[in-house]
């Protein structure tokens, strides 16, 4: 059994593109965490999703959502509260930008909970879920009680930072998670976050600082190493259309193509890898300390491949639609 943990919301998303950016908007299904959830449920692990959901019509809609792809809802928590939105901005490229209403939501008010699925193999936890008080010290609770008890942990900061009122606060608390986190995943851009980097602002600029990444900047890739020192066993980072690289512990890095696909838009696309990363490592007896470590380069590109193949079929269509298992065989 996999549990995620994290805030379920609704995505206002323009139904047409609009110069003015006053098109009508349609609701959507969402949250990062509840978005993993989904993911790797519909590919085939069972899944159980930790929040607290609101009773309102929205909060009625993503329970049933959950329930339809066959996740355990039986540790959501729910409450009167409203639900949280988030208004999507997309752009000409299907890329996201996302402005959030999270005053007194129901998703920040989620307990820790007492007892936990039997056969639990792995916790996922991350996005606003680890940001907005006081659920997020509840899920750091939680991220460490299971780590202590051997649990496999993946961590996806999943960044937004006009919600983030002290970088530097959040930035410390995040190296204070690394310990207990084995599968650390996060895009590019995140990293560059955390890591405080500034995008080159030139070519010659760009050519002083060539990675042996492709697409990922050395400076970044100097302090992922650091973070995995302090305990990650693997660090898998997105790029977009660029595809997925896996650092491993040894030095090693892994780098598979993105999937060419349409893009409707990118909403929930890396949610679905952090879904599909935890299906493919169910599927194949990975989800121990162990099995993690025992991984091969080859077996870590086959993980990140499904992984991108999913993501793309997400990409494909509008909103945080994941793939089940038959639509990538």
């Amino acid at each position: 059994m996999i549990l995620v943990g994290g805030e379920a919301l609704v995505d206002l998303v323009p139904e047409l593109p609009s110069a003015d950016g006053l098109a009508p908007l349609s609701p959507r299904l969402g949250g990062g965490p509840y978005n993993a959830a989904i993911a790797a449920s519909r590919l085939g692990v069972p899944t159980a999703f930790l929040s607290r959901v609101s009773t309102d019509a929205f909060g009625r809609a993503l329970l049933a959502r959950l329930a339809e792809s066959e996740v355990d809802t039986s540790l959501v928590q729910r409450g009167p509260e409203p639900t949280s939105l988030a208004v999507v901005d997309v752009g000409a490229d299907g890329s996201a930008q996302y402005s959030f209403y999270m005053a007194e939501t129901a998703d920040r008010l989620v307990d820790e909970p007492a007892s936990l699925p039997v056969g639990l193999s792995a916790v996922c936890l991350g996005t606003l879920g680890l940001v907005l008080e006081p659920g997020a010290s509840r899920y750091e609770a939680l991220l460490r009680r299971v780590s202590d008890q051997g649990v496999v942990t993946m961590l996806d900061p999943n960044i937004r930072a006009q919600l983030i009122a002290d970088p530097d606060a959040y930035r410390a608390r995040f190296r204070s998670w690394l310990s207990s986190v084995d599968v650390l995943k996060l895009s590019d851009d995140d990293a560059a976050w955390l890591a405080e980097v500034e995008a080159v602002a030139d070519e010659a600029a760009e050519a002083a600082t060539e990675s042996p990444i492709a697409g990922v900047d050395p400076r970044v890739l100097a302090e992922v190493r650091r973070w995995q020192q302090a305990g990650p066993t693997v660090v898998i980072l997105t790029r977009g259309s660029a595809g997925l690289v896996a650092v491993l512990s040894d030095g090693r890095s892994v780098e598979v193509p993105g999937v060419a696909v349409e893009v409707v838009d990118t909403i929930g696309a890396g949610d679905t890898v952090s879904g599909a990363v935890l299906a493919w490592l169910h599927e194949h007896s990975a989800l121990s300390a162990a099995g993690l470590r025992a991984l091969t380069e080859q077996q870590w590109a086959e993980c990140l491949s499904f992984a991108a193949s999913a993501s793309a079929v997400t990409c494909s269509r509008p909103g945080a639609e994941p793939p089940w298992a038959a639509e990538l065989s």
